[in-house]
């Protein structure tokens, strides 16, 4: 139920929009602060596109100087993981990535935006059925002069 809960609130937050404000209110009645209902509605935006394999939306979510440290894969700039993103989703078979409940931390950094450390599962159909592996990340967030959030880096850890 707690989860079922959660996923209500995380699609909520997405129909609300990219720069759309919260109030004091809403963050205090919900338990989180402000910041981390923004960096949460973000995260949900990015693995919706993620999930629906929306390139385009990922391409502005992305920051033009993103850097992607994977632990296995390495480091990646900004055209380097969209090509590779672009070679995942032209695979035919089932991708899903899901936001484990509960692992998320969420901390501000001064005059730049947020780091947002978790948890999240992605799974793939492998042979005709569902592989699925639990990894752990770390999102940088920056905050733009228009209220606006784009991911700057990300670290992908613990395959």
């Amino acid at each position: 139920m707690k989860f079922t809960k959660y996923l209500i609130l995380v699609a909520v937050l997405a129909t609300l929009g990219l720069s759309t404000p919260l109030s004091a209110q809403d963050a205090s009645e919900s338990g989180q602060t402000k910041l981390e209902q923004e960096i949460l509605r973000m995260d949900s935006l990015l693995f919706t596109a993620f999930n629906n394999r929306d390139q385009e939306t990922l391409g502005v979510l992305f920051s033009k100087d993103l850097e992607f440290y994977h632990d296995q894969g390495g480091l990646a700039n900004y055209e380097q993981n969209m090509q590779a993103t672009e070679q995942l989703f032209n695979r035919d078979y089932i991708l899903h990535r899901e936001l484990l409940p509960g692992t998320t931390e969420i901390h501000p950094i001064r005059d730049y935006g947020a780091v947002q450390i978790g948890r999240h599962e992605f799974c793939h159909e492998e042979n005709g059925k569902m592989d699925c592996g639990t990894f752990k990340f770390i999102h940088i967030w920056k905050r733009l002069e228009d209220g606006k959030w784009e991911l700057t880096r990300v670290i992908s850890y613990d395959h």
